[in-house]
């Protein structure tokens, strides 16, 4: 009897992974995504604009905003509608003061909806209003395809996004250092009494190579979603997963796959002097522009000739000059494709000359 039921079981499994859709890498998602961070070059595609469930990969939203509107040492009233959430919790108490920071960590880390409910309702004052804020900002980062109905990503027939959208909202999360920080911290111990050692539920810290984020996510309705990332080299890829039951060893094929295919780049150097501009009026004539930061794009072999780049600057400028004034931009391309756009600033302060000044210079010329 006990052998009849196992076998019953395997041929329910087997059943079931026949249905569902394997492309030519081997992927059982019904969506995925592969994208470079820091560009927001797509480096995998399949089924990318297909509106899903995103479980509870929704949070990447929610702490996005709480990074963004709020103080993460501001001390949050426990309301009473974020006290016994269904699903993954962190067990908050009616009553409870906690740092905005402790509800983040567990929001990402243990994946807490009642601290998604509490973080709602301390930024914008109330769940409704939370939740316009969480689908104006989608709309503003590009992701058109998504909508939220709530923080955490309980099931509702409303709540859904793309995985092309839910990679741009991480992207926009991953720009933030303190972002990157909370999802890739292996633990946490909140200032709290009881429940307060909060441990990352995402593996892919642990196994695998330059993991370092992001979310996992289930429902029933839903699925197995997943959003990885992982940096080798100065080269960061985030790699979504919707409703796919090989979740996690997708996502790590996925990563693996863009790391041997793509390799980091630099472009611009943050200390280097990239491009001369003269000044009118100055105590010097002629200075240069930078980039704050370096700017490294993912290039595959037989793209590394035909990375070129753009710029639009200024050609003169009338002093004063203060150091970090935008001055233009720099386009970098591969071939007649943009991959990434980088702001660029002045490099120094530059005063204006003092009619004194000119005037001693005209008599000693």
């Amino acid at each position: 009897m006990i052998l009849k039921r196992k076998l019953c079981r395997a041929l329910i499994i087997i059943i079931i992974f026949s249905l569902v859709p394997i492309d030519a890498h081997g992927n059982s998602a019904q969506s995925a995504i592969v994208m470079e961070a820091r560009t927001g070059r797509i480096l995998y595609t399949k089924n990318i604009y297909a509106k899903k469930p995103m479980a509870s990969t929704t949070k990447i939203m929610t702490a996005l905003l709480a990074l963004e509107k709020g103080d993460l040492d501001s001390i949050v009233p426990i309301p009473d509608e974020a006290v016994g959430i269904e699903g993954s919790s962190i067990y908050l108490r009616n009553g409870e003061r906690i740092r905005l920071r402790d509800l983040v960590y567990g929001l990402m880390l243990r994946s807490g909806n009642d601290s998604a409910v509490a973080i709602g309702n301390h930024i914008s004052g109330s769940q409704e209003e939370f939740i316009k804020l969480m689908n104006k900002k989608a709309k503003r980062i590009g992701a058109k395809n998504t909508n939220f109905t709530n923080p955490h990503g309980l099931h509702h027939r409303d709540h859904y996004t793309t995985a092309y959208d839910l990679a741009l909202i991480t992207r926009q999360a991953l720009l933030k250092e303190e972002f990157k920080e909370i999802v890739s911290a292996k633990r946490w111990i909140a200032e709290r009494d009881g429940y307060n050692v909060f441990y990352n539920k995402n593996k892919t810290l642990t196994q695998f190579k330059g993991g370092d984020g992001v979310k996992i996510g289930y429902t029933r309705a839903a699925g197995r979603c997943l959003v990885t990332s992982a940096t080798r080299d100065g080269m960061q890829v985030i790699s979504v997963v919707l409703n796919d039951p090989n979740w996690f060893n997708n996502c790590y094929s996925l990563m693996e796959r863009a790391f041997e295919n793509y390799s980091p780049q630099t472009i611009l150097k943050k200390d280097q002097d990239i491009k001369s501009f003269g000044v009118e009026k100055g105590k010097k004539e002629k200075s240069y522009m930078r980039v704050k930061e370096d700017v490294i794009i993912p290039v595959k072999e037989n793209e590394e000739d035909k990375v070129f780049t753009v710029f639009e600057a200024v050609e003169n400028i009338q002093a004063p000059i203060q150091k970090g004034q935008k001055l233009g931009k720099a386009k970098i391309y591969i071939g007649d494709k943009l991959i990434t756009t980088a702001e660029l600033f002045a490099k120094e302060d530059i005063e204006k000359r003092r009619l004194i000044d000119m005037i001693r210079n005209f008599f000693s010329n």
